[in-house]
């Protein structure tokens, strides 16, 4: 027996007790092995002087977490409920609950609840996620955790947590892991999360550098790794409120994290379920500096798709957008590659493309902008708008093309003649190219027919030798 009993105290020492030590725990603090809920009164009928007691009894028995996906303890999980109901209540009406001593306790009864292995996620990477049609999977813990969430927010926003005391409990550690929860299927969780770790950064100063580092690194993760995450649009909320908190002029490293973080996010696959709080972002930096504007528009050039023309509307817009706030100088800097870019979109055979194209004329700030650079401008888009007049299919993309032409026409009428004239010319020229090309291949074929006796291999869509 005395090795046996050495064994034991030594593994105590080691902290690898059996586990009958947290029941044991319980026992001492008057908590039930069957129902930790058991025998412990209301907070509202305790008497004052035992309420502090009783609620850090309470926060102990609600770390317990039951399987939500097994059909067993219902009485315990509604009386979980219920306490998690009182103890926010609680915290509602009671000044000064939220002692040193106190803070442990709670922020190791939401750990306990909220940090868990997010279950893997089974569906098609190339498929494109629509928020109205698709519904996400729900948290089946959520009658819990969404309590629980809620009490914790009002910790964090309490007057009575001092954030120089409370940082020993909410250290990088547990920030890191509130950030890994981001990932969660469900919308209402991610909710939850964005708020709690907004308040978080606006509360503790001295963790908001860590925070910014977490989630640029968090980021180069979805660029580089995985390219999918749940959670992109919230943090993103997040960023665009802090960006609007940037002091003048920008930090280097604010500077680094737009090129390096928030631009590449714009090759991500399911753009389209976070774009519109990236472009926030964008718009943010570009109101902030406008010195960053060209920078965005070239760094979006440089992403810009080819074959998936939903994201190539997103993509203009967002250039809309960031070109209402770009001053004429730095407009120099992008306006050639910019355009030509725009040219190409003109002449796109998707309608949708070629219409969302076409609306920057609506805009007058951008009409402003090409007017004041028309000796550039107009000759890169001129040659695209007649093709467009004479081949493409859709009528609404004739009709907006003739209008755009118009406006051109209006604006300096000798220019817009030139560049028809130096149009008609470079187009006659292709043509004779065509037909010198075309001749030189039918020399070929000759060529083979008398070489072979059969005639030469054509290719779909060809015109005959």
């Amino acid at each position: 027996k005395a090795p046996a009993a050495k064994a034991d105290a030594g593994a105590a020492k080691n902290g690898t007790a059996s586990k009958a030590a947290p029941a044991d725990a319980g026992k001492k603090r008057g908590l039930s092995d069957d129902n930790p809920f058991a025998g412990l009164p209301t907070l509202r009928e305790a008497p004052a002087g035992e309420r502090a007691a009783l609620f850090q009894k309470k926060l102990l028995a609600c770390s317990r977490v039951y399987d939500f996906n097994q059909q067993d303890h219902i009485k315990d999980k509604e009386s979980k409920r219920q306490t998690l109901l009182e103890i926010v209540e609680y915290v509602n009406n009671t000044r000064n609950c939220f002692s040193e001593g106190m803070m442990q306790d709670v922020v190791s009864m939401v750990s306990a609840n909220i940090f868990r292995t997010l279950p893997p996620v089974h569906k098609n990477p190339n498929a494109l996620f629509d928020a109205e049609e698709d519904e996400p999977p729900l948290e089946t813990a959520w009658p819990h955790l969404q309590i629980v969430y809620e009490f914790f927010l009002r910790f964090v926003v309490s007057n009575d947590v001092d954030p120089r005391v409370a940082k020993r409990f909410i250290d990088p550690i547990f920030v890191l892991k509130l950030l890994d929860l981001f990932d969660s299927e469900d919308p209402r969780e991610r909710d939850y999360l964005k708020t709690i770790l907004h308040r978080v950064y606006g509360k503790f100063m001295a963790l908001r550098q860590f925070i910014r580092k977490a989630i640029q690194h968090l980021f180069f993760k979805i660029i580089y790794e995985t390219d999918a995450h749940n959670g992109i649009a919230e943090l993103l909320e997040i960023l665009g409120s802090i960006i609007n908190g940037f002091a003048l002029p920008l930090r280097e490293e604010h500077k680094l994290f737009l090129e390096k973080s928030l631009i590449p996010l714009h090759k991500v696959r399911n753009l389209n379920t976070f774009h519109q709080q990236l472009a926030y972002c964008m718009a943010q930096y570009a109101e902030k500096d406008p010195r960053l504007a060209p920078e965005i528009i070239q760094g979006t050039l440089r992403l810009w798709p080819m074959t998936n023309t939903p994201k190539e509307v997103l993509f203009l817009n967002e250039v809309e957008e960031i070109l209402e706030l770009t001053q004429p100088p730095e407009f120099l800097k992008v306006q050639h590659r910019l355009f030509t870019r725009i040219a190409k979109c003109i002449m796109s055979p998707h309608f949708q493309v070629a219409e969302r194209v076409l609306f920057l004329w609506n805009n007058d700030y951008i009409v402003k902008l090409i007017n004041s650079n028309r000796q550039v401008l107009f000759p890169l888009v001129i040659g695209a708008l007649y093709k467009n007049s004479k081949h493409h299919w859709n009528s609404t993309v004739h009709g907006l093309t003739y209008n755009v032409l118009k406006l051109l026409m209006e604006a300096d009428a000798t220019l817009f003649d030139e560049c028809s004239a130096k149009h008609r010319d470079t187009a006659n020229q292709e043509a004779v190219d065509d037909e010198g090309r075309q001749q030189k291949w039918d020399k070929v074929a000759v060529m083979f027919r008398a070489k072979t006796g059969q005639e030469p291999p054509r290719l779909p869509g060809a015109r005959p030798w």
